[in-house]
């Protein structure tokens, strides 16, 4: 039975991940930070297999004492500060943990093998928020990054830092590159869950409005579900790479609010979406779009969930978890 460890299994792609190494038989462990974690239950209820182990990505002693415990073949690191706006009120924080919380489990990773890091596979949650302010278009894995947000810029430093350790150790790591997705399971701060949970609110009465940022940035968007099973098809190769995991489209802000209000009938979403210009990021990131060609051919992935099926999903879903809510809505 093979062994893995998931950091960050309390966010949506640790719950999918997990969820889909245990149904491969997998052995699955996800490090929690902090005792009596309120998100523990989530976690065992989604896979109630797996075993949860302590541990800080600011702390190196606890994720060695996590390998120690896991044994693991395979590592994912999706632990991070993920929220993008959120970077530049808590830039230090971001550096910490999304950047130098990499370098800290490859660590752990090489110290636990006794430097042989081949026995076992590594995979970092690269993000296309990297490429920035882009040099080409589409995305791919070779184009340049110019990060414009904390979050970006420790992203890029986790990318380097997982190739260096490949190149200076023979490490079996791989990042995966991935453009924006999403699932009912994205928190309520993410601009596709605000949307689809206002949406869901204004139709049952419960809410007026929906503010948001910059309508007109454009993002390629996907399946949390459908991007989990890249990552592990990553550590199922002969040799370790870098792979661009996205959908070959782009849709702005404006896009996900016609398909979401389209969902409950209402064709003019202008009355209920106001502009605050506190939503607004230093420095915008305007358009991203990925080419995954390498991820085709090579890993034989392709998404399966479309945009406007992705947006009706989540709507769906809030509809259903606002009624239950208010009842008697």
């Amino acid at each position: 039975m093979p062994r893995a460890l998931i950091t960050g299994i309390t966010g949506q792609d640790g719950l999918y991940l997990g969820e889909l190494l245990a149904a491969k038989g997998y052995e699955v462990f996800g490090m929690l930070r902090g005792q009596n974690n309120p998100k523990a239950p989530i976690v065992e209820a989604a896979i109630p297999s797996i075993q949860l182990l302590e541990g800080d990505l600011r702390d190196l002693s606890s994720l060695i004492s996590a390998m120690e415990i896991a044994q693991p073949d395979e590592v994912y690191n999706l632990g991070a500060i993920s929220f993008v706006g959120l970077s530049w009120k808590l830039a230090e924080l971001t550096g910490e943990i999304t950047g130098m919380g990499v370098l800290r489990v490859l660590e752990a990773i090489r110290i636990h093998t006794q430097n042989d890091m081949s026995r076992v596979r590594f995979y970092q949650a690269s993000s296309s928020e990297m490429f920035g302010k882009v040099r080409e278009t589409p995305q791919r894995e070779a184009t340049a990054f110019h990060p414009r947000s904390p979050y970006g810029v420790a992203k890029t430093f986790g990318h380097y830092m997982t190739v260096n350790y490949r190149e200076s150790y023979g490490a079996f790591a791989c990042s995966g590159i991935l453009f924006n997705h999403e699932s009912p399971r994205r928190g309520y701060e993410f601009v596709t869950r605000k949307v689809t949970r206002g949406v869901a609110r204004i139709a049952l009465g419960l809410q007026e409005k929906i503010e948001l940022g910059n309508l007109d940035a454009r993002r390629d968007w996907g399946f949390a579900g459908d991007y989990v099973e890249a990552m592990w098809l990553m550590l199922q190769q002969d040799e370790p790479g870098d792979f661009v995991i996205a959908t070959g489209e782009t849709h702005s802000i404006r896009d996900l609010l016609d398909v979401a209000f389209a969902r409950v009938g209402v064709n003019d979403w202008t009355p209920y979406v106001v502009q605050n210009p506190r939503f607004f990021r230093p420095a915008e990131v305007d358009l991203l779009i990925g080419d995954a060609t390498c991820a085709r051919d090579k890993l034989g992935w392709k998404p399966q969930v479309e945009f406007r099926g992705l947006v009706e999903m989540m709507v769906t879903a809030d509809l259903e978890i606002e009624r239950k809510l208010s009842p008697q809505r």
